[in-house]
C-alpha cells in the first residue's frame, strides 16, 4: 500500500476521496464526517430482530449477518463510515480460548491467565483462523462502494484484562498484580496479544477495510507512567505492525485524558476522545501531526433535540482549529438510545460544517 490508502501503483480506491479518509488524513473536507462507536447494535430494532436468538459470538461469525448489521446504520443514520460488526475477543476465541459472551455480563474466560504455563494457550493467529472475517469484509465493501469500512481490534492491555481476570473487571488487581510483581511474564503476555491483534488487522486490511481502530477500552486504569512502560511497546508494535498498509489507525480509550500524548505516541494517526476533555485541549496534549476523533458524550442523546445540537455544536466550535476532525461519541451508542437522534444528529453536523 502507499501512504496515501490506496493500493500501491494503483489508482485511489473508491473511498480515497472520502470526506471520513480526508479528515483523517487532515485534509480539507466537505463536511465534518461523522460515525458513531457500537452504530451497529442494541440501539437499532431491526438488529435486535436480527441478532434474536442467535448468540453474540456466532453472530460475528457469520457473514451474512455480519454484513446486514453493519450495514444497517449507514442505511439508516448517513453516516460517512462503516464500522465492521464484530467484538475484541473474537481473534481469541478464533485461536482457541475458551470464552463465551455472557448477556449482562461480558466476556467470561474459562482458564484465566495467571503463570507463565498459561501463555501456551495463545498462538498466533492466521487468516484461516478468521476466513469468515475475510468474506465478509468482501461482501461489505461491493455493497459500501464509496463508503470507507473501519476494521477494529482490541489492544493488547485491554485483552490481557480480560484474560487475566477471567471476565470484565472495575479495578483489574489480577492484571495490575501481575504487571507490577512479574513484569517479564507481563511483557511476554502483553507481547504475544500484539501479534495476534496485528494479524487481525492485517487479515481486515488486506481484506478491504479502508481504515483500522485499535481500542484499548480499559487503560484510563493507568497511570502515565505505568503506561509508558508497561502497555505502550506493546500497542506501539501493534501500530508499526499495520504502518505499511497506509490506511489510516486509530487509537481510542475511556478516561484516558492523561494518557492522550502517549496514546499518540504508539503510533496512530487519529486519537480518539472521550467526553472528557474538550477537543482544542486534546489537541495540545497530543500534539501536532494528529486528527482527532469525538467527543460528545452519548448521554446527550437522550436530552431535548435543542439540548442535543447546542453540545454537539460546542464539540465543533472546540474542534475548528484541528487539523482533521471525525465526529463521534466519546464512548459508544447506548442501547437504549433512540435512533432518530442519532439520525438527527449526523445530519446537524453535516450541515453545520458543509464548506
Amino acid at each position: 500500500m502507499s501512504a496515501n490508502g490506496s493500493p500501491a501503483g494503483q489508482q485511489p480506491t473508491a473511498t480515497y476521496d472520502s470526506a471520513f479518509l480526508k479528515a483523517c488524513r487532515r485534509e480539507p473536507v466537505p463536511h465534518t464526517p461523522v460515525w458513531f462507536m457500537r452504530q451497529a447494535g442494541r440501539s437499532l430494532p431491526e438488529y435486535r430482530k436480527v441478532r434474536e436468538g442467535i448468540g453474540m459470538l456466532d453472530s460475528c461469525m457469520r457473514p451474512d449477518l455480519v454484513t446486514e448489521i453493519t450495514l444497517q446504520p449507514v442505511r439508516r443514520h448517513g453516516v460517512d463510515a462503516a464500522i465492521y460488526f464484530s467484538d475484541i475477543v473474537v481473534p481469541l476465541k478464533a485461536i482457541g480460548i475458551d470464552l463465551d459472551i455472557k448477556p449482562g455480563v461480558g466476556p467470561v474466560v474459562e482458564r484465566p491467565i495467571r503463570t507463565r504455563a498459561d501463555l501456551a494457550q495463545l498462538r498466533d493467529l492466521t487468516p484461516e483462523d478468521v476466513s469468515y472475517v475475510t468474506e465478509a469484509i468482501g461482501m461489505l465493501t461491493r455493497e459500501l462502494g464509496a463508503t470507507p469500512l473501519i476494521g477494529f481490534a482490541g489492544a493488547p492491555f485491554t485483552l490481557a484484562s480480560y484474560l487475566v481476570e477471567g471476565g470484565p473487571s472495575r479495578t483489574y488487581e489480577n492484571a495490575k498484580a501481575m504487571m507490577f510483581g512479574d513484569p517479564e511474564l507481563w511483557a511476554d503476555l502483553l507481547d504475544r496479544l500484539a501479534d495476534i491483534t496485528a494479524g487481525f488487522l492485517k487479515v481486515q486490511i488486506e481484506a478491504g477495510a479502508s481504515a483500522v481502530q485499535l481500542f484499548d477500552s480499559w487503560a484510563g486504569a493507568l497511570a502515565p507512567a505505568d503506561y509508558r512502560r508497561s502497555v505502550l511497546p506493546a500497542s506501539a508494535k501493534v501500530f508499526r505492525a499495520v504502518e505499511s498498509y497506509g490506511v489510516p489507525r486509530i487509537h481510542f480509550g475511556v478516561g484516558t485524558g492523561e494518557l492522550l500524548g502517549l496514546m499518540g505516541e504508539a503510533g496512530a494517526d487519529v486519537v480518539g476522545v472521550d467526553w472528557r476533555v474538550r477537543l482544542d485541549e486534546a489537541a495540545r496534549r497530543v500534539g501536532p501531526g494528529k486528527a482527532l476523533q469525538g467527543n460528545l458524550d452519548p448521554t446527550v442523546l437522550f436530552a431535548t433535540r435543542e439540548a442535543v445540537e447546542t453540545k454537539a455544536q460546542e464539540v465543533l466550535d472546540s474542534a475548528a482549529s484541528l487539523e482533521g476532525h471525525v465526529f463521534n461519541l466519546g464512548h459508544g451508542v447506548m442501547p437504549s438510545t433512540d435512533p432518530d437522534a442519532l439520525t438527527r444528529l449526523v445530519d446537524y453536523v453535516h450541515t453545520r460544517t458543509a464548506r
